[in-house]
């Protein structure tokens, strides 16, 4: 037995998790954290992302990449993964992983059957830039070099 001394009138019940439906959302990293994997031959950089906007906002997905791991292949996909999420929010050289929180990316989620247990989880699919930057840069007019002509002025016609 334990006394309490508690209104929980006065505290919002928690809410069971629940994974987001498959799609794409704004999002942006709110916590990372180097984790060793569950074998133990690497470590995983554990990544939260918070959904920004729209009727999920504030909901968590995390997503994990082996950076460091005795698997070769399984280094080279959480690269290419880190470059996506380095692109989409625009820090390609990060000293730490703080560097890439609070900036706005769009990531593109799917649900998928956990193995080992049956349940539904989310699975980060893609990282991009949001589409107002996207379309941003679209509208910039590109500079391009007019092939050179020669103009003959009126009097020598």
């Amino acid at each position: 037995m334990a006394i309490l001394n508690f209104d929980a009138s006065q505290v919002a019940p928690s809410v069971p998790y629940e994974t987001l439906p498959a799609g794409k959302y704004l999002v942006e990293i709110t916590d990372s954290e180097m984790k060793p994997t569950k074998s133990g031959n690497g470590e995983m950089l554990q990544i939260e992302f918070t959904v920004i906007d729209g009727e999920f906002k504030n909901r968590k997905v995390w997503d994990y990449l082996c950076l460091r791991h005795s698997n070769p292949e399984a280094v080279k996909i959480a690269q290419a993964n880190m470059s996506a999420i380095c692109h989409a929010v625009n820090v390609l050289r990060p000293g730490d992983s703080v560097e890439l929180h609070h900036i706005p990316l769009v990531i593109a989620v799917k649900c998928k059957a956990d193995e080992s247990t049956g349940e539904i989880r989310n699975e980060v699919k893609s990282y991009s830039k949001p589409e107002s930057q996207v379309k941003q840069a679209a509208t910039i007019p590109a500079v391009t070099s007019a092939p050179a002509t020669k103009t003959v002025p009126p009097w020598k016609r």
